[in-house]
């Protein structure tokens, strides 16, 4: 089987319990890896380079998804006509592989993006209901597209050409323990703090209208929604959303791993980013300028 006219953007740092399982559903139908390595301490590049095709580049972290991508996207001698971003702990299921093979040759020039379907995979178990299908633009006509700088939900943006949708899944599958992935949206907490407070006070100025973005149709979508959710009462949006989830779109028939996986993504770490949002408030009220100062000097996060 020949190589597709497509490169891969993998973003990594202490990836080495995932990256061989990335690479080796990847490595069967592309043409470049380019890894942009955070400075990985364990064997993420070690098992990297066991792989043909793979190049290394290295590049500070600087908390900030988009700003690495790009950065990559960048800085990568990319020479081909595609380009997938996917991360370490994602993987292409074989449908989707086999539809990759028929499909990217042969379609027409105004097609600039494409989107597939990510399910979720928590503690082994598929989250079929709640969230699925979430639908994301991940492959993309080289000098074609970007990722939108945000400091979350950051989505691939079109600067021209048409967007197709695959038919086939890729998944999300992290293989870290539940203290991790609590941890892991500790973390995650405080930037979807800032981000929800830029979109309902406009911090830093910036527009947060969705018009003329050139994103999947899901996406804009999904952005609307966070524009309504950011201006709905604090704590009671998060309740409201596990409702939502677990009952509405039926999340409880996905049992035991379900219900934890809905609870703990849909409503702990969402009241945690309501708590962060409530504890800034308290210390800067809704002055845009403490607010900033508060993000970047507590927190070193800047949202200009």
């Amino acid at each position: 089987m020949g190589k597709l006219d497509l490169s891969v953007i993998i973003l990594t740092y202490n990836e080495e319990i995932h990256i061989r399982r990335c690479l080796e559903k990847i490595c069967e139908i592309a043409r470049d890896i380019f890894i942009v390595d955070s400075y990985s301490t364990d064997r993420t590049l070690e098992i990297a380079q066991q792989y043909d095709g793979v190049h290394i580049l290295k590049h500070k972290w600087e908390n900030n998804h988009a700003k690495q991508f790009n950065w990559g996207l960048e800085h990568a001698n990319i020479k081909t006509e595609w380009v997938l971003r996917i991360d370490a702990d994602e993987y292409l299921l074989p449908n989707l592989i086999e539809e990759l093979i028929q499909k990217l040759p042969s379609f027409d020039e105004s097609v600039s993006g494409l989107v597939m379907k990510r399910r979720h995979i928590f503690m082994g178990k598929w989250m079929k209901r709640g969230v699925y299908p979430v639908k994301l633009l991940r492959i993309f006509r080289y000098g074609k597209a970007v990722c939108e700088q945000r400091l979350m939900d950051e989505h691939i943006q079109l600067l021209d050409g048409n967007v197709v949708e695959l038919e086939n899944d890729f998944c999300d599958h992290n293989l870290n323990n539940l203290s991790w992935f609590c941890q892991k949206h500790v973390g995650y907490a405080i930037r979807e703090a800032a981000d929800l407070l830029e979109i309902e006070l406009g911090i830093s100025g910036n527009t947060s209208s969705i018009d003329g973005i050139r994103m999947s149709e899901q996406a804009k979508q999904k952005r609307a929604k966070k524009l309504k959710y950011a201006k709905a009462p604090l704590f009671w949006r998060a309740f409201i959303y596990f409702l939502y989830r677990y009952f509405l779109k039926l999340g409880f028939l996905d049992g035991k791993e379900g219900f934890l996986w809905h609870f703990l993504q849909g409503w702990w770490y969402r009241t945690l980013v309501d708590a962060k949002v409530y504890e800034i408030k308290k210390v800067c009220g809704n002055d845009k300028v403490k607010i900033a100062e508060h993000l970047r000097d507590v927190y070193f996060i800047d949202v200009k």
